[in-house]
C-alpha cells in the first residue's frame, strides 16, 4: 500500500482491479518459496527407492512428475539431478512438469542461475550428488544449472485451486504449500493432486500439513517423509 500511495484497503483494491503488475507483485508477496536443493536429506533418501520402482515399470513410455510449486525451481532441478545421479535409475524415462503461479518465480527457475550468500551455501545444498560438477557450472559463488538438467523440465504457470487437475502422473511434489490456505482450498487443491495421479500405484509427496478429508485416499510409502501411494 505505502509502495502505490494509498491509506486505506479499498483504495488499494481499486488499484489492484486495474494495475496487473500491482497484482503480479502482490502474488510474489504472498507466495511461500522455502526450497534449497535436496532440502530435508531425508525425503530424497526415502524417495530414491521409488524413483528406481518408476523407473523400472513396463507398458508406459515415460514417468512424468509434477513439482506443484516449483519455486526458484531447486526442487525439480533436484529431482532431475537426483535420476541422473542414480545408476539404478533410468533417467531418460522422466519429464518433469515444473509449475507456479508466480512468473518471477518461474524466470528465475528457467533462468537456473543461484549464488552462494551468507545464508545458502549452494555447494553444500548439493552434496548429495556424487559428482555436482556434472550437473552445475561454478563461476566463484555463482552456480549455472546445466542444459542437460534443464531438458528433463518444462516450467509452466499454472493455478493449482482454478486451472484444475493434470492427468496421469505418476509422481507429485507438493511441499510447504498450504500454510497459510484457508481448510475449504485445502480440500479442492488435494482432490486436484489426487485427481492428477494415474491409477494404480502412482505416489504423492504430500504437504507437510497433510492431506486433509482426503487420507484415506493414500497409503504411507515413508512415513517420516511423508510420502504416499494414492490407491485409487
Amino acid at each position: 500500500m505505502q509502495r502505490c500511495d494509498t491509506d486505506d484497503h479499498a483504495a488499494y483494491r481499486r488499484v489492484l482491479e486495474r494495475d496487473d503488475e500491482e497484482r503480479e507483485a502482490l502474488l510474489d508477496a504472498l507466495t511461500i518459496n522455502v526450497t534449497g536443493f535436496f532440502r530435508d536429506p531425508d525425503v530424497w533418501a526415502d524417495l530414491r527407492p521409488v524413483l528406481r520402482e518408476l523407473s523400472e515399470e513396463n507398458g508406459r513410455d515415460g514417468v512424468d512428475v509434477w513439482s506443484a510449486p516449483c519455486a526458484d525451481g531447486r526442487e525439480p532441478y533436484s529431482l532431475s539431478m537426483l535420476v541422473a545421479d542414480d545408476e539404478e535409475v533410468n533417467e531418460r524415462r522422466f519429464r518433469i512438469t515444473a509449475i507456479d503461479i508466480s512468473e518471477e518465480a518461474l524466470d528465475a527457475a528457467r533462468a537456473g542461475v543461484y549464488e552462494t550468500t551468507r545464508t545458502t551455501d549452494i555447494e553444500e545444498e548439493l552434496s548429495p550428488l556424487s559428482d555436482p560438477t556434472a550437473y552445475v557450472e561454478q563461476e566463484e559463488n555463482v552456480f549455472r544449472v546445466r542444459r542437460s538438467v534443464k531438458s528433463r523440465i518444462e516450467f509452466e504457470q499454472y493455478d493449482l485451486i482454478s486451472d484444475g487437475p493434470r492427468t496421469d502422473m505418476d509422481l507429485v511434489f507438493c511441499r510447504n504449500l498450504l500454510i497459510y490456505i484457508d481448510t475449504a482450498y485445502k480440500e479442492r487443491l488435494f482432490e486436484t493432486l489426487r485427481d492428477s495421479l494415474r491409477p494404480g500405484v502412482p505416489r504423492a509427496r504430500e504437504d507437510r500439513d497433510g492431506a486433509p478429508g482426503l487420507r484415506d485416499d493414500f497409503e504411507p510409502v515413508a512415513k517420516r517423509s511423508r510420502i504416499y501411494r494414492y490407491e485409487g
